[in-house]
């Protein structure tokens, strides 16, 4: 499914944008110039929450939760909140940069929740 989600993002925008707006109607070419921008960093968000939120599933089955959550705290707060204001504020891309920072988070969270569930049986970490 998020493959799925991400695709239609990049490959059709203006079609699910249509959905909501007049894509065809000069008074939102603007809006509809900054809606596409958004969807190429929703389309990377999709795929990456799709792996993080695995991971992260796939270790609370395990009944891995204190490192996983310190792992989200980490990746939301520091590179996401830190890429989010230095992209968004310092940068010409503005509203698209907090995105992007938002993003850069969450694959730091992903490749940590999935870093921990490939060590799982170094870790101890085996189901009951």
């Amino acid at each position: 499914f998020m493959a799925t989600t991400a695709a239609a993002m990049l490959l059709a925008p203006r079609l699910l944008l249509s959905a909501y707006v007049d894509v065809d109607d000069a008074a939102n070419a603007t809006m509809v110039g900054f809606a596409v921008s958004y969807m190429v960093v929703a389309a990377a968000f999709q795929l990456v929450d799709g792996i993080q939120a695995v991971a992260m599933g796939s270790l609370r089955g395990l009944q891995d939760t204190r490192l996983p959550m310190a792992y989200a705290v980490f990746g939301y707060w520091v590179p996401g909140l830190g890429c989010s204001l230095a992209l968004g504020f310092y940068t010409p891309l503005a509203g698209v940069g907090v995105w992007i920072g938002l993003a850069v988070g969450l694959v730091v969270v992903a490749a940590l929740m999935l870093r921990r569930w490939m060590r799982r049986e170094t870790l101890g970490l085996l189901p009951a």
